[in-house]
């Protein structure tokens, strides 16, 4: 939507207002025309309905003001005395349309303070509740959003199972440009599993102002540039989503506007030089390992491994077996001779093998791939019987899989090796020519809004022959941690200004095993209450605020309740 046909919908919204209120208005001592002023009669409503003037903000906050509008509603029914429960569920399923015949009725009548104290707490539940998710929403949309981590592209740095709050205002809160939606959702509602938004009307992209910027090695929350997916995790046909309803990304900015970056060897380069990742970071990558007696499954566990595969014999196995173990296994192949099992790095529980009295010998191969940390490879390289372990790069000049720009005749890119590219700028140009086409068309067309197509030798522009190209936004490089399991900029390319959402500060609780189920959870308590960002190990905060929630109960139980108490016999004599 335009201005123009903003402020039309804004004029129909002022004179359905009037329409359906303006007889309230009469009722409780105020002029008709005062219901017709725009923002003005916002302020006379909320004093017919004994709030906050402040309350006034709320119904012009994007997202905010789609709540707010059902709790004014209620409020209006209470002060004009209609309580029954039903007319608060008409009013707001009417979407207060229903407020047209109260206005009308002879039998609604402004209430008096005393009149508001002895109606039912019915009606009070109501707006207490309704104003209480108006109150989570806006932290949740302007101040702090939870979330957690699904998938492993920033292990070991951040892990599956952390749970995270996520700063808005860091950064400047990202006004919703979605204007109808579900609260305290995102793409899907629960439950139905159906879309949770309208794609229309759109409000322009505003970001509030934060006071910080995105810089190199900033873990942060972004909305998916790429994506198409309805539900994540779901296969199915692709669809076009707003920008604030994309799926949310979590990555590490190596790679801010202006800068020109380079992969070599694994290792992010900028302006030349190797970017120096944060002490926390802890990026990973697949190594093999070599022994010639066997690399052992103990070493990995020892180092605290994952993501590797284990391979195991079996001579004999019964159905019931089979059946026990099969929840593990990745893999079975059988011979004359055993049965080969494959698993994830758990392995089999030993309950299980207990149980059903199974016998298995594990097979210790001289190669095995794993993903190590620097610091995991330190510990291996050092255990006595390791001949070998060799990071795992592809060379320069070999194509590597799904990678950005999608365009192997020109780029023979992969995850080690990409680039130089230059990171676009709010005002910076680029000549357009057959080099710089590939990489950037994708944010002059999508993010920017332009046509742009070859003709012969010429690019036109807007339907206008053109020889360069000046960018509108700032943009971001992303890439995860986990550098040979991340899906990140080096497959889908920059992330623009507007996609950006916040920045993780905390994590409140991590659990290992997220993946697996609910009751297969363990704790990790040493991440509880620890800090994103910082230097050094992490602390955690977790017994500390355990100990002061104690406090807090012994106080408001004991000291809180005998002073009050003291006061109240004081008071009595």
């Amino acid at each position: 939507m335009n201005l123009f046909q903003w402020f039309v919908f804004f004029i129909g919204l002022q004179l359905i207002h009037f329409l359906a209120t303006y007889k309230l208005y009469v009722k409780a001592g105020y002029k008709a025309w005062q219901a017709v002023v725009p923002v003005y009669n916002a302020v006379i409503l909320m004093k017919i309905i004994r709030r906050s003037p402040y309350w006034v903000i709320l119904l012009f906050v994007p997202i905010i003001n789609l709540i707010m509008f059902p709790v004014v509603w209620v409020e209006l029914l209470r002060n004009f005395g209609r309580t029954k429960p039903y007319e608060s569920y008409v009013t707001v399923f009417s979407l207060g349309f229903y407020l047209f015949l109260v206005g009308h009725d002879n039998q609604s009548n402004y209430q008096t303070e005393d009149d508001l104290k002895k109606q039912k707490k019915t009606s009070e539940w109501v707006s207490s509740i309704l104003f209480a998710v108006v109150a989570a929403t806006l932290v949740h949309t302007y101040f702090m959003q939870p979330y957690a981590i699904p998938t492993g592209s920033l292990e070991r740095t951040l892990r599956i199972g952390d749970f995270l709050l996520v700063s808005k205002f860091h950064y400047g809160a990202r006004v919703p440009m979605t204007t109808v939606a579900a609260p305290m959702v995102h793409d899907t509602l629960p439950l139905v599993r159906t879309r949770s938004y309208l794609k229309k009307p759109q409000l322009p992209y505003l970001r509030l102002p934060g006071f910080q910027s995105v810089k190199k090695n900033d873990i942060v929350v972004f909305s998916w540039p790429a994506d198409t997916v309805r539900q994540f995790f779901v296969a199915e046909k692709g669809v076009k989503k707003p920008i604030d309803k994309k799926s949310n990304y979590v990555k590490r900015c190596v790679g801010t506007p202006g800068d020109t970056l380079e992969i070599i060897d694994g290792f992010v380069h900028i302006n030349g030089k190797q970017l120096q990742l944060s002490d926390r970071a802890k990026p990973m990558y697949d190594h093999t390992v070599y022994a010639r007696k066997g690399v052992s499954s103990r070493w990995l566990e020892a180092i605290e491994a994952e993501g590797y595969t284990r391979t195991f014999r079996a001579e004999q196995l019964n159905q019931t077996q089979y059946n026990a173990m099969t929840p593990y296994l990745l893999g079975m192949s059988q011979n004359e001779n055993y049965i080969e099992l494959v698993t994830a790095a758990q392995g089999i529980p030993s309950s299980v093998l207990r149980q059903h009295r199974i016998s298995l010998k594990e097979i210790t191969t001289q190669e095995r791939e794993v993903n190590l940390t620097d610091q995991m490879y330190q510990k291996l390289i050092g255990q006595e019987g390791v001949d070998s372990v060799i990071k795992k790069l592809q060379p320069k000049g070999v194509l590597g899989y799904n990678i950005f720009p999608q365009t192997p005749d020109q780029y023979q890119w992969n995850n080690d090796q990409l680039g130089p590219l230059f990171i676009p700028k709010r005002g910076s140009s680029i000549a357009l020519n057959e080099k710089t086409y590939p990489l950037y068309k994708k944010i002059i067309r999508e993010y920017e809004h332009n046509t742009l197509s070859k003709e012969g030798d010429s690019f036109l522009l807007n339907g206008e022959k053109a020889t360069s190209y000046t960018f509108k936004m700032d943009y971001y490089w992303m890439m995860g941690d986990n550098r040979h399991h991340s899906e990140d900029s080096r497959t889908w390319g920059f992330v623009p200004e507007d996609h950006i959402v916040g920045k993780p500060v905390f994590i409140w609780m991590s659990w290992d095993n997220f993946n697996q189920g609910l009751f297969s959870w363990k704790g990790r308590w040493d991440r509880f209450f620890t800090t994103v960002n910082g230097k050094g190990e992490p602390v955690s905060y977790f017994w500390a605020f355990i100990f002061a929630l104690g406090l807090y109960y012994l106080y408001s139980k004991f000291v809180h309740r005998k002073f009050f108490e003291y006061l109240k016999s004081k008071t009595n004599k």
